[in-house]
């Protein structure tokens, strides 16, 4: 290269000082990495992840509760039993854990002040906020269909040749159920990073994701028939069976049909994500 070549004319992408030139691809990968190198690199991942495995450890151990108690039982009692599945514990905390995970990838920033940083370092808005949901997302979904079929995997092999439908179905059959818990662990992922990004506040943040977690779906028991049930089934939290054509286990029966689940699953994350990128690219740090 000729001494006064520029970057562009070389076609490296990568300006002086090692900065990707604005608008490429290449910038977008530099982004990719630097998220991924973050989001992995904080102690609140680590947290969330520890959380994580140790709600994978509790199905273990319930598993073999649930063994014990089943060899306990007479002929007659095992007929009628009924056990709560072996990823249940992981089931109830993915969620909240994925909340706090999507929220702290970006309030976190806020609240440090690293945030003017990464604009410096890549100072398109929009190519920033795509890295980092791309990443959260790809963390995420694999992460939560790991645990969730490690589970499964469990609580079978612990159960063994016992007859309680709960642990007989093979995981390879439970493809679709797990497949959506993942799904619906990711678009709370997405959400909460979302939400997070517009109010740039990890406390309202997250008391929002559990208000909607937590706290709406028992509410939707008060509203009468048919609008309660019709409530509960389009909260985040009840996506999941619905869209594997399950039997949603927090209300009976599910309303909506698995295209139209996945319909408002994916309203909710556009809606979400298109609030926090108008607030993201407006908004000074």
């Amino acid at each position: 290269m000729g001494q006064g070549q520029g970057p562009d004319e070389a076609g490296t992408g990568i300006a002086p000082g090692g900065r990707t030139r604005r608008g490429t691809p290449a910038e977008l990968i530099d982004a990719l990495a630097a998220e991924w190198i973050k989001l992995r690199s904080v102690r609140s991942t680590a947290f969330i992840l520890a959380a994580v495995l140790a709600f994978l450890l509790l199905c273990a151990l319930w598993s073999w509760y649930a063994t014990r108690y089943w060899d306990g039982l007479s002929p007659e009692d095992r007929a009628s039993a009924r056990m709560a599945l072996p990823e249940q514990p992981l089931v109830l905390a993915l969620p909240v854990c994925a909340a706090v995970l999507g929220t702290l990838s970006i309030t976190s920033e806020y609240a440090t002040g690293t945030i003017r940083g990464a604009l410096a370092a890549v100072p398109r808005r929009g190519t920033l906020l795509t890295a980092k949901v791309v990443i959260l997302g790809a963390v995420t979904a694999v992460t939560a269909l790991v645990c969730v079929t490690a589970a499964v995997a469990a609580g079978h092999a612990i159960a063994g040749d016992r007859p309680f439908p709960e642990f007989r179905t093979p995981v390879t059959e439970q493809a679709a159920h797990l497949l959506a818990l993942a799904t619906a662990t990711t678009m709370i992922a997405l959400v909460a990073c979302g939400i997070g990004t517009a109010l740039r506040s990890t406390a309202a943040t997250v008391t929002a994701a559990v208000i909607s977690l937590m706290v709406l779906p028992p509410l939707t028991n008060l509203v009468p028939s048919p609008w309660g049930p019709r409530l509960a089934s389009a909260l985040p939290a009840n996506l999941a069976d619905q869209i594997a054509a399950a039997p949603a286990r927090t209300q009976d029966p599910g309303v909506l049909s698995p295209a139209a689940a996945a319909a408002v699953m994916a309203a909710y994350v556009a809606a979400a994500l298109a609030l926090g990128a108008v607030t993201f690219v407006r908004k000074d740090p």
